[in-house]
């Protein structure tokens, strides 16, 4: 938990509550803050495995998963290329686009884009994102021309690869994925602008319905796509797949977390509790998966 992405704050709001669900089950369990303690430790230390709460680059994105396999500790999650490639959206829409799964329209930006020319392209509004950081950070709605140069440039502070991706017009949802099985669907309704990092973690307004209010038959249909989205990308163990629905229902895959939040407002525990699984019964079922 913690470490040294832009994500440490929730990264330690997670790995708190895991912490404490897995002690209340008995489990010898024990934090670890890889910004504050060498990997040495933790391969002197001999535990049996590793509950991976961080998110964010060096957590979320391959790195943590080597060191782990170089030192023969089992860990929760995805593998060493799935988290690598689903930290990057980029990346993981590419994926996508080649097995033939739905993903909205982008373009990639840099210093010399034609930013006219890219908003012409994707039409208005358009969401501007890092491409391999999560919780929202450094993320852009772009309503107005002439706007979109602004976005990059807060973006790029964040991450060199900056990510322009048009707006589908429709409801956000997400689905849990823990195992092979989705988790029930959660209709995110932010009552800012966007699904943000103060939605999703400040603001207690936003609302999240679970059951997500879709005919059982579209449901059902979109999360065999999100299931199909995780597997293309490697995925295993347990993660998250975002969707957007356009006004005629089509969905689209915005983005996979291999490493989703266990907070207070986290939408993975959510789900799970609609579908009968209580939070501790969740991180012991997440770590029982290593064995």
């Amino acid at each position: 938990m913690g470490g040294n992405s832009a994500e440490r704050e929730v990264s330690l709001k997670s790995g708190g509550a895991v912490l404490a669900a897995l002690l209340r089950q008995g489990v010898d369990a024990h934090a670890f803050d890889p910004a504050k303690r060498s990997l040495g430790d933790l391969a002197m230390a001999e535990f049996d495995r590793v509950f991976i709460a961080l998110h964010g680059r060096y957590g979320e994105d391959g790195c943590i998963q080597g060191a782990l396999e170089l030192m023969g500790l089992p860990y929760t999650g995805s593998g060493v290329m799935a988290s690598a490639i689903g930290m990057d959206k980029w990346r993981t829409k590419l994926l996508w686009q080649a097995a033939g799964l739905p993903t909205p329209e982008w373009a990639l930006l840099d210093a010399n884009t034609d930013f006219a020319a890219v908003e012409k392209q994707l039409g208005l509004p358009i969401f501007v994102k890092p491409a391999r950081e999560g919780s929202s950070i450094g993320m852009s709605k772009v309503k107005q021309p002439g706007e979109l140069k602004a976005a990059y440039e807060k973006a790029v502070e964040f991450d060199s690869l900056v990510l322009a991706e048009k707006f589908v017009d429709g409801g956000e949802f997400t689905c849990a994925v823990l195992g092979d099985q989705p988790l029930p669907m959660i209709h995110l309704v932010p009552k800012n602008e966007f699904y943000d990092y103060e939605a999703k973690y400040i603001r207690d307004d936003t609302e999240y319905r679970c059951p997500c209010d879709l005919a059982p038959a579209q449901e059902k249909a979109i999360q065999a796509l999100c299931l199909k989205a995780f597997n293309v990308v490697g995925c295993r163990g347990w993660g998250r797949v975002d969707v957007m629905l356009d006004s005629q229902g089509n969905p689209y895959l915005l983005e996979i977390n291999t490493s989703p939040g266990m907070t207070d407002h986290s939408l993975v525990p959510m789900s799970a509790r609609v579908a009968g699984i209580d939070f501790d019964a969740l991180c012991l079922g997440i770590l029982e998966m290593t064995l």
